[in-house]
């Protein structure tokens, strides 16, 4: 009998440092990463991408899910998120992410480029605010931003624009969680 859950080859590890042990990111974050991880491997996937990225930010950061409430449009984006484990993502299981807008990020291996990406803008953008560690809504802000991004398209599959997403978390009050509903239905 086979396992349920895919196991990776040990040539299929990721080489290189884990970009969920980088100093730069806050400990949230890092739990983020490592459940983006975790749900790669058990989806099949050989490299962890925005989506998987995004569907474990709403699961373990709770100021990047506030971000979108609680309404009916957080409801559609897990449903949307879900589904990709379970057939929606499986035409995403075979190819790459990756825009050709950034540059590939080498040092991160086991991330998609669009997501190495990410995890890179997610850093500068926390150096910008004085060098404290990337947190989970600095991470939503770098996968929100290219068109070509797994996670755009699923937030638009859900009826929700990135470009909204951003806005709301460019208008978060520094160091406190943004607690206010927001759904597209709202605009």
């Amino acid at each position: 009998m086979q396992p349920r859950i895919p196991r990776q080859q040990a040539d299929e590890q990721p080489v290189g440092p884990r970009p969920d042990s980088d100093a730069r990111l806050s400990a949230e974050l890092a739990a983020v990463v490592s459940g983006a991880r975790r749900r790669a491997v058990r989806d099949g996937d050989r490299q962890i991408d925005t989506a998987h990225l995004l569907h474990s930010l709403l699961e373990y950061d709770p100021e990047a899910r506030a971000v979108f409430g609680d309404g009916p449009g957080l409801a559609r984006l897990l449903g949307y998120l879900v589904q990709r484990s379970i057939g929606y993502g499986l035409r995403w299981q075979s190819s790459v992410e990756d825009s050709g807008a950034v540059p590939v990020v080498t040092e991160a291996e086991g991330l998609s480029p669009l997501a190495a990406g990410a995890m890179e803008d997610a850093c500068e953008r926390a150096a910008r605010r004085g060098g404290e560690p990337a947190l989970g809504v600095d991470l939503l802000a770098a996968i929100v931003v290219d068109p070509q991004a797994r996670a755009v398209e699923v937030l638009l599959r859900a009826g929700l624009d990135p470009r909204e997403v951003l806005a709301r978390v460019e208008h978060l009050p520094a160091g406190s969680g943004w607690g206010g509903p927001w759904d597209a239905s709202n605009r």
